[in-house]
């Protein structure tokens, strides 16, 4: 039988004290915070009494640790999905503020609605909607949750609100373990919530663009 709800669950903090925008590089941990930040999205799950019988993450160092409260708590073990991954970004391994301000970057912000800087939004939406629904369909009941990260969950969330894949970074409502639901409406989506269940003051959040 298909899913009752789908999570969409960002990772924790990440250890990152160049401040660059990692992207898709290996060997970025969370950092302490980030682990704790995990475990109360995986708490705030429990809390809700909803029963999980499906786990997924992206292949990123990141998203797996924050995978693991899962695990700890709802005796699942991730399954992992290429298509949840973090975008392409020609920034990767630089700090944005100083890469913004070499006039050699600045072709790669000729067109902010593809991105002419990533993979095109589009290809990221279209990836995920494929994940989300197999994980949906393949689900013995229950909630699902995939672990992923800041922007494909963003523009899914544009997409299924049905508003333009354009958007500023700075403003994206997506925080570091953020929770963003959604249910089954006919062939579509329909977002249910979203929560905010870790503490993130202070938190270095500069890895995604």
């Amino acid at each position: 039988m298909p899913a009752d709800r789908l999570h969409l669950v960002r990772h924790g903090e990440v250890h990152n004290p160049q401040r660059v925008l990692y992207g898709r590089l290996p060997n970025y941990r969370l950092s302490d915070d980030g682990r704790a930040m995990a475990r109360s999205a995986a708490e705030f799950l429990r809390g809700e009494g909803r029963p999980v019988s499906a786990l997924y993450a992206s292949p990123l160092q990141r998203t797996r640790e924050s995978a693991e409260p899962f695990t700890e708590l709802f005796g699942l073990e991730p399954v992992i999905d290429d298509r949840v991954i973090e975008p392409t970004n020609v920034f990767e391994g630089k700090r944005m503020k100083r890469a913004l301000l070499n006039p050699l970057n600045w072709r790669h912000l000729r067109d902010p609605s593809v991105p002419s800087w990533g993979e095109p939004y589009a290809d990221v939406v279209a990836r995920m909607d494929a994940a989300m629904r197999e994980a949906w369909d393949e689900s013995d009941g229950g909630d699902v949750v995939i672990v992923s990260h800041q922007l494909p969950i963003w523009v899914t969330h544009l997409s299924v609100a049905g508003e333009p894949l354009k958007h500023d970074p700075r403003r994206r409502r997506c925080a570091l373990s953020s929770v963003t639901s959604f249910e089954r409406t006919g062939n579509g989506w329909r977002e249910v919530g979203y929560a905010e269940p870790a503490t993130t003051a202070g938190a270095v959040d500069v890895g995604a663009v």
